[in-house]
C-alpha cells in the first residue's frame, strides 16, 4: 500500500488549504483513514480520522476548523483546513489502518506553513 499526500503550501493566517491523500491497492474502503502532523522539534500528533463507516474524530485544537472526508471510489482522504493559524504549521502525514488494526501505513508528508 502506498499513500501519496498533496495540497500543502504557504498560506496566511485565516486562510484555507485542502490536503489530499490517495492510496493504492484495494483496502482503502475498509480502512480507517487519518491525518497527523509534526511540527519542528515536536512529536507527531493526531489531527483527525474517519472510519470506514464515516464516523469522524478530531483533535481539540482543530475541531470546528478542519473537516476530514473520504471518497472511497477514488481511494482518497481529504483534510479541509479553514481559519488556519500559525500554530497549525507542520508537516502533515496521512495514515490508514486496515480493518483488524494489525497494520499501519503512512504517506510521505506534506508541508503546511501558516504565516502571521
Amino acid at each position: 500500500v502506498q499513500l501519496q499526500a498533496s495540497g500543502g503550501g504557504l498560506v496566511q493566517a485565516g486562510g484555507s488549504l485542502r490536503l489530499s491523500c490517495a492510496a493504492s491497492g484495494s483496502i482503502f474502503s475498509t480502512s480507517t483513514a487519518g491525518w497527523y502532523r509534526q511540527a519542528p522539534g515536536k512529536q507527531r500528533d493526531f489531527v483527525a480520522s474517519i472510519t470506514r463507516y464515516g464516523n469522524t474524530y478530531y483533535a481539540g485544537s482543530v475541531k470546528g476548523r478542519f473537516t476530514i472526508s473520504r471518497d472511497n471510489a477514488k481511494n482518497t482522504v481529504y483534510l479541509q483546513m479553514d481559519t488556519l493559524k500559525p500554530e497549525d504549521t507542520a508537516v502533515y502525514y496521512c495514515n490508514i489502518v486496515p480493518s483488524g488494526g494489525l497494520e499501519n501505513y503512512w504517506g510521505q508528508g506534506t508541508q503546511v506553513t501558516v504565516s502571521s
